[in-house]
């Protein structure tokens, strides 16, 4: 896990990598490589090196990236990315013809927004979502909202319904929760998602002047899904 030894998470990983058939690209936003408590790693300790390949990037085009250009034409690949053009995966993995490969972007929300929108090669695939009301563990970093999961929650979830077995989302949180566990006897504080921070009147950071984002706010504020 390449962490100090008293916060060592290799005993939370498995043993050996998780066999499954699908195969996971993290396209992942630069910014992320400097995060300190990223859970990528953890994810790809998880699987063996096949399965989750990570690319590091704002922009894929076809000439730099034909890998990821034939991947994305596939008609076997998905990309997670929620929204009113997306499918719910549970009905996706009920087909016949199970999908193999699916396209996660790892980012904030305005990031991941950014590199969806400003690629055309992530508009190939066919567009999931996951249809979960769980809350997420990740409580040592703040959310938009309380549904909202991780990169690593998030592929625990797609893999467990994609390869139709329970105990891969266990096996995959496990890093996590030990991870988040350390972080807290450690002088960590739990991080409620904005919209609890909000509906509660403990938001006490200034409001935007931007009226796009004050705008988001409110939608989070009246339960109206973003």
């Amino acid at each position: 896990c390449s962490r100090p030894q008293k916060v060592c998470l290799c005993p939370f990983l498995p043993i050996h990598p998780l066999k499954v058939s699908t195969c996971l690209y993290i396209i992942q936003h630069p910014a992320e490589e400097s995060r300190v408590l990223r859970t990528v790693p953890l994810l790809a300790a998880c699987l063996p090196p096949d399965k989750c390949k990570i690319l590091v990037g704002r922009r894929f085009s076809e000439d730099r990236y034909p890998e990821l250009a034939t991947v994305c034409r596939n008609p076997n690949t998905l990309i997670l990315y929620p929204g009113a053009e997306a499918t719910n995966l549970e009905e996706v993995a009920v087909m016949p013809s199970s999908p193999s490969v699916m396209i996660i972007i790892d980012g904030t929300w305005s990031q991941a927004k950014d590199i969806f929108y400003k690629n055309s090669l992530f508009r190939l695939p066919k567009q999931v979502q996951l249809k979960t009301n769980i809350s997420s563990q990740y409580v040592i970093r703040t959310q938009p909202t309380n549904t909202c999961l991780s990169t690593l929650e998030c592929a625990a979830v797609a893999l467990t319904i994609m390869e139709k077995n329970k105990s891969i989302q266990e096996t995959i949180l496990r890093p996590l929760q030990a991870l988040c566990s350390f972080q807290l006897q450690h002088g960590a504080q739990i991080h409620h998602s904005k919209e609890h921070l909000l509906k509660n009147g403990l938001y006490d950071k200034p409001m935007p002047k931007n009226k796009r984002k004050l705008r988001r706010m409110e939608l989070l504020v009246n339960n109206v899904k973003i």
